[in-house]
């Protein structure tokens, strides 16, 4: 999984995926303490991630291998939004 940091939506008035009740949100990736890489991607958000939130974001295969995401043309699926992250029994991300 990857982490990133919701920077932006993306829309669209067509494509060729039909997915319901999911959005696109522009990802910028990051560390475990939620510092930006400046790495984008465009993501499928099927768990409501709003502007600024730290999510996972599972890719390829993985993000494909949902309900909602089977059998389509899909690279990232946010797959949650983290809320509190610690390493080493340290906490580095609180929401």
């Amino acid at each position: 999984m990857i982490l990133g940091k919701v920077v932006g939506t993306i829309t669209s008035s067509s494509n060729g995926i039909d997915i319901q009740g999911g959005s696109y949100l522009l990802v910028n990736k990051c560390n475990q303490k939620g510092e930006l890489k400046n790495d984008f991607l465009v993501a499928l958000d099927l768990v409501s991630a709003g502007n600024g939130e730290l999510v996972m974001i599972s890719e390829s295969t993985s993000a494909r291998e949902t309900k909602t995401t089977s059998n389509k043309a899909i690279d990232a699926i946010i797959v949650g939004i983290i809320d509190l992250m610690d390493e080493n029994d340290k906490v580095v991300y609180k929401k």
